[in-house]
């Protein structure tokens, strides 16, 4: 963790938006300041097809904790699951995600969870918008001169999501 400095209340925010997924994750870091964001760092931890699950899990985790300790955040936040027809591929998120949970624990990171659709309702203004939607107005909210990667977007708009939301009645776990 960062040390905070003495006067809290102009204090900027690091937040650590993850988008989990078993072949990519998205990450995106994002310090909120006076009712502004900017993005720190973004991008996606990406697995070979042929990576059988343990070890995809370990280097998910290695790499998101680079990340953790590189830029020193001081929250993270996570897309809750997504309930899938596949039972499969629902349960193989749901060691993803088991492992990141732990990993952020580990870190001592004060962790949070948004659903799908709070996150779509919070940056595009609809809880059915597609990823190209969320892609544009990531874009447009942190001011980047190019779409990000899908699960780089997914990942720093449930940033921007707590940033908005973290004193609302609306925040989540």
């Amino acid at each position: 963790m960062r040390p905070l400095p003495s006067n809290l209340a102009d204090a900027p925010l690091r937040i650590l938006g993850i988008d989990p997924g078993s072949r990519k994750t998205g990450f995106g870091l994002i310090e909120w300041h006076r009712s502004r964001s900017r993005r720190v760092a973004s991008g996606c931890i990406r697995l070979p097809e042929k990576m059988e699950l343990p070890q995809r899990l370990l280097t998910i985790t290695a790499e998101l904790e680079q990340v953790v300790q590189e830029h020193r955040p001081d929250c993270a936040v996570i897309e809750q699951m997504f309930v899938s027809n596949h039972a499969r591929a629902g349960v193989v998120l749901g060691h993803v995600r088991g492992a990141l949970i732990l990993s952020l624990a580990r870190l001592e990171l004060e962790l949070f969870e948004y659903p799908p659709s709070l996150v779509k309702q919070t940056v595009v203004g609809t809880g059915r918008a597609d990823k190209q939607q969320v892609s544009h107005m990531v874009k447009v909210l942190l001011n980047l001169t190019g779409l990000p990667q899908e699960d780089e977007g997914d990942a720093l708009a449930v940033a921007i999501t707590h940033a908005h939301l973290r004193n609302s009645p609306l925040k989540a776990s």
